[in-house]
């Protein structure tokens, strides 16, 4: 493994993966990733499970050697931007004591570093002042999840990493932890967060980066990753009788790429919308109910994951951590 300087920098990237390489066995979790973030980006990490999303972060936080390739954070070693407050994490494997209140916990960590957040404003950031006497074992798994952000954030980090941060959340609990995460980021955070919700992805990040098998296969804004994906979606009611032949006449409309139809509901991807639509109009004036849209990134997933030639199983995603993870992110800020 390459060296790297042990004293984070001022004016380094936020993280800075290079030709980054994880093997377990013969089996490649992570395969040659070079990634860069800067200061102040909000970044998604996307992939189907297996991909190599939360290995990557273990490497990035120094949780995990790499086979090759090196990590840095701010311009040196993870352990150093670590200890020195400037990083919070919130993972998947991120214990805290069930005997301990949630204030407690994130009085334990402020403890830890010269120049935390309040305790009271850790609790107020993360939407928990109102579980603040409540003991870790009576949380539920939505409540769970934002005292574990309480403590990520309590050290007033410059660069938060967060792995699946709303698992276990509802609908309502998820729109609260993104006020409040667009709040910590309004103030020029870096946050770099991988989820399975691909609309929070759409709706939160700056940049997404996408990965397969252990390798990056799309970085861009929502937009450009969404764009990779060719044409529009037509939805339409319709009153006709479904035939093959109507089948075959529909798939004659420009640019028409793909057909479905369920029940009355008729769905047609084309590279040409536009004329398309007038075409449908002009023979099937009984069509109704008619909307237009772009491709999501659910689209955008399925077309760049589906050509990944070999999975990574879910087994090595979740690789062993360090069990006393938060205890790593304790150190003295300067």
């Amino acid at each position: 493994m390459e060296t790297v300087n042990t004293t984070p920098s001022p004016t380094a990237p936020a993280i800075r993966l290079r030709s980054l390489h994880k093997n377990f066995g013969q089996l490649a979790a992570v395969d040659g990733i070079d990634l860069t973030i800067q200061p102040g980006e909000v970044v998604a990490l996307l992939g189907p499970n297996g991909a190599g999303k939360s290995t990557t972060i273990d490497l990035a936080l120094g949780f995990a050697t790499p086979t090759a390739g090196t990590a840095e954070l701010f311009g040196g070693e993870p352990r150093a931007a670590i200890e020195t407050g400037r990083v919070g994490a919130m993972l998947q494997g991120g214990a805290l004591l069930p005997t301990m209140t949630v204030a407690q916990s994130v009085a334990l960590i402020a403890a830890a570093h010269r120049h935390p957040l309040s305790v009271s404003e850790a609790l107020e950031r993360a939407k928990c002042t109102e579980i603040a006497k409540q003991r870790v074992s009576k949380l539920s798994g939505g409540q769970m999840q934002r005292a574990r952000f309480a403590v990520a954030i309590v050290s007033n980090p410059d660069l938060l990493i967060l792995d699946e941060p709303t698992a276990a959340m509802d609908v309502e609990a998820r729109r609260t932890f993104w006020q409040s995460m667009r709040e910590f980021t309004d103030a020029g955070r870096t946050v770099v967060f991988a989820t399975h919700y691909l609309d929070e992805a759409d709706a939160y990040a700056d940049r997404i980066v996408m990965m397969a098998a252990g390798r990056v296969v799309a970085d861009g804004t929502p937009g450009e990753v969404k764009a990779v994906v060719s044409g529009r979606r037509i939805r339409a009611s319709f009153d006709f009788a479904w035939s093959p032949a109507i089948e075959a006449e529909l798939y004659e409309l420009p640019g028409v790429r793909s057909i479905d139809h369920r029940g009355d509901v008729l769905t047609l991807v084309s590279d040409d919308s536009d004329a398309a639509l007038r075409t449908l109009l002009s023979h099937h004036q009984d069509v109704h109910d008619i909307e237009v849209t772009a491709h999501s990134m659910d689209d955008a997933f399925l077309a760049l994951t589906a050509s990944a030639s070999k999975s990574v199983p879910d087994a090595i995603e979740r690789a062993p951590r360090i069990e006393a993870e938060e205890s790593t992110l304790i150190g003295d800020r300067s």
